[in-house]
């Protein structure tokens, strides 16, 4: 902790967390950038007896439509009455003179982001199982809630949802090219060329994962995290996204998923096609357009990556492990045109 962390002025969010939430914190404010976050800067914030969580968007080169703050807050706020696990949120700041940017606070929720096989295999394959399994049935838990129940039929539109993702990520892609990436416009291509229909739009995460997951010691999920793509929109999206970082950890390698999450390297950890039928029983929903999702979730993850490696090679980056990212890149395009390649 210290009382002068990069990116967050905690006098300023001390004065404005006395405006916002009087008797929140109870002393002096200090702080630690948490590390392994590659997007919006994530602090522990400490003021006496308040343990808190502050999100902001990282420095520089912000994309447009990405790492919103009130987006983030409004979903968990929403989502606090359901049987989704959530932080209890506690403000949003959307005025920039405050810290220099948008920032919310949250409850600090005890429990285990597991991102790394070697943690879980500590717990052996039994709770390994267990966890991945919860993981899923918790996915399944986000899109059984009904958005206009919760106030959030307008959260977005499902109606053209992959239509739209492929164009927003392709215009994301274009906002962050400094280099050549090969195979990445082709894949764009054909993605576009084969949108499937449109299915009953749900919340969606956007990033879904089991590091995403906060878990305790009874391994429970009792916090999903990292609400910054959430939308309402295909609920096959999440799923195909935790499926791809599945498959890069399974690879191994080149593929580049360690520097994520190598968790489902595990003893335990259940298989694509075993997490694939458990969200399908829990979920009842159709998965028989997983490949084009596939294809989606792939470009979308190197749209992501190369944002970040335009950030880290103009030193507007925060935190460890950036070194490498730009190699990443076209490993998973490659594996994006493998998806779409597959027979249906």
């Amino acid at each position: 902790m210290t009382d002068s962390p990069q990116g967050l002025d905690l006098d300023a969010l001390a004065g404005w967390l006395d405006r916002a939430v009087p008797g929140l914190v109870d002393g002096p404010l200090e702080a630690r950038l948490i590390t392994g976050g590659k997007s919006n800067l994530t602090y522990a914030v400490r003021g006496g007896s308040a343990d808190l969580v502050v999100r902001r968007p990282p420095l520089g080169h912000v994309l447009a439509t990405a790492h919103d703050m009130a987006r983030e807050h409004r979903v968990m706020a929403a989502l606090a009455p359901t049987d989704v696990p959530v932080p209890r949120t506690y403000g949003l700041c959307e005025d920039v003179d405050v810290i220099g940017a948008p920032f919310y606070v949250m409850q600090r929720v005890d429990g285990t982001p597991y991102a790394r096989a070697s943690d879980l295999e500590a717990l052996g394959a039994e709770r390994t199982r267990a966890i991945a399994d919860r993981m899923v049935d918790t996915l399944a838990t986000l899109h059984a809630v009904d958005p206009a129940s919760v106030g959030l039929q307008d959260f977005g539109r499902p109606e053209g949802y992959l239509e739209r993702q492929v164009r927003r990520w392709t215009k994301q892609l274009d906002a962050s090219r400094s280099r050549e990436v090969a195979g990445i416009d082709e894949l764009a291509s054909r993605l576009a060329a084969s949108v499937p229909a449109d299915r009953p739009g749900t919340i969606v995460h956007g990033d879904y994962r089991l590091d995403n997951l906060l878990v305790d010691d009874t391994d429970a999920v009792t916090a999903v995290l990292d609400w910054e793509m959430s939308t309402l929109g295909d609920p096959l999206t999440d799923l195909a996204v935790l499926l791809a970082y599945q498959e890069l950890a399974s690879a191994g390698g080149g593929a580049g998923a360690a520097m994520v999450t190598d968790a489902a390297r595990a003893p335990g950890f259940p298989s694509s096609d075993e997490v694939v039928q458990r969200y399908a029983t829990a979920s009842g929903r159709d998965v028989g357009t997983l490949d084009f999702h596939l294809g989606l979730a792939y470009f979308k993850l190197a749209v992501i990556l190369e944002g970040i490696h335009f950030r880290h090679s103009h030193g507007q980056t925060l935190g460890s492990g950036f070194d490498g990212i730009g190699d990443l890149i076209e490993p998973l395009v490659a594996y994006g045109l493998a998806a779409l390649g597959r027979p249906a």
